[in-house]
């Protein structure tokens, strides 16, 4: 499942820093605006305790984490969705990702100019989302336009259809709400709006960037702003400090742990990060375990046995037969997949299983 979350913000609010950090790639950061010309990109491997326990027990020639690919988009301006800065371009590039972080500037510095004059995180969102909002209503409203007259006069079903989802999009958009506030009636509705790569329509996670002060003391006056809108919208913030990161992905692994306990932490904040996009997404994670290779694979909350088969290979969910599946804990308590079994905790799925985070299984397929 290839999954892209875009990293967006104003310019020099430290978003290339924190992409340096989640993927330690080098992307360039610098003090002016548009300094990323073209999208860093890079696949960062969620970090998961239990697949390495599964190996511990299996013993497996190899072990294959899942994985998150991050897009750092260059800095958006006030006036991109009318090609300000480097405009349109950068929309196209989120319009490409499943999710946003949305990295909030919540600290001063004089070193380091502000694209405004001045630190205001409300400000800076509300610039972001003003200008995701507005190119989602240039797009919709011409395809709006394009198949009104049609819709209104047809007899054709999927026609009506589409078209009443798009009012619905359109009119929201018009009113000054983003796309994800519209709630299809439908499978058919859900999947038109898919198809419309809405901006507004993707979920949203904000990362408040503070110095290391303010992070040891749990945010400050601008974080408790951000995280209050972030709770009116039905999304979440997190504290992140983007230097504290730099400086941990840039040791050498053995020293990390020395240093995370030096500054009182258990993990690096990046792993909160990459845990809450993947919440954000909905997403689960299965296993697959045996002597060659112990593998994590990803999918989507609700899944149900034949769509995570098909996740390894679309031939898995074409002739999907059964699973047979346990639960991790199950193999953690019990210590072995013999005694998973002896317990009768080894179980055969069809296909209206549904597929739980955690599970470990091997699928049963004919094609």
């Amino acid at each position: 499942m290839g999954l892209k979350v875009g990293i967006v913000g104003l310019p020099n609010v430290g978003k290339s820093t924190l992409f340096n950090a989640l993927t330690s790639a080098k992307a360039e950061a610098a003090n002016f605006p548009f300094c990323t010309i073209d999208p860093n990109i890079g696949v960062v491997t969620v970090p998961d305790a239990r697949l390495d326990k599964i190996a511990d027990l299996v013993k497996p020639e190899k072990t294959m984490p899942t994985a998150i690919e991050f897009v750092d988009i260059a800095g958006i301006v006030k006036g991109a969705s009318q090609g300000e800065g480097l405009g349109n371009k950068f929309l196209a590039n989120i319009r490409e990702t499943d999710a946003i972080v949305h990295v909030v500037r919540c600290f001063d510095d004089a070193n380091i100019v502000h694209v405004s004059g001045s630190v205001d995180p409300l400000r800076d969102v509300e610039v972001i989302n003003t200008e995701l909002a507005l190119a989602d209503l240039d797009s919709i409203e011409k395809r709006y336009k394009k198949i009104e007259k049609t819709a209104q006069m047809t007899t054709d079903k999927a026609l009506k259809i589409e078209f009443s989802i798009v009012s619905k999009l359109y009119k929201a958009l018009q009113d000054g709400k983003p796309a994800r506030t519209v709630i299809p009636n439908d499978e058919v509705e859900a999947k038109i709006m898919k198809e419309c790569h809405l901006l507004t329509a993707k979920p949203v996670l904000y990362a408040c960037n503070v110095k290391e002060d303010d992070f040891n003391a749990g945010g400050n006056e601008w974080t408790k702003k951000v995280e209050m809108h972030a709770k009116n919208e039905n999304n979440e913030a997190i504290l992140i400090c983007a230097e504290i990161e730099a400086q941990i992905a840039d040791l050498d692994p053995n020293e990390r742990k020395d240093f995370l306990a030096s500054i009182g932490a258990t993990e690096p904040g990046l792993n909160r990060l990459i845990f809450a996009a993947y919440k954000l997404l909905n997403l689960y994670t299965y296993f697959t375990a045996g002597k060659k290779e112990v593998r994590a694979w990803t999918i989507h909350k609700g899944d149900k046995a034949p769509q995570a088969a098909g996740v390894i290979h679309t031939d898995f969910e074409k002739g999907f037969i059964r699973a047979e599946t346990y639960h991790c804990d199950d193999l953690f308590a019990l210590g072995s997949e013999n005694a998973v079994k002896e317990a009768g905790k080894y179980r055969s799925e069809g296909k209206e299983y549904v597929v739980k985070d955690g599970d470990v299984m091997f699928f049963k397929f004919n094609v």
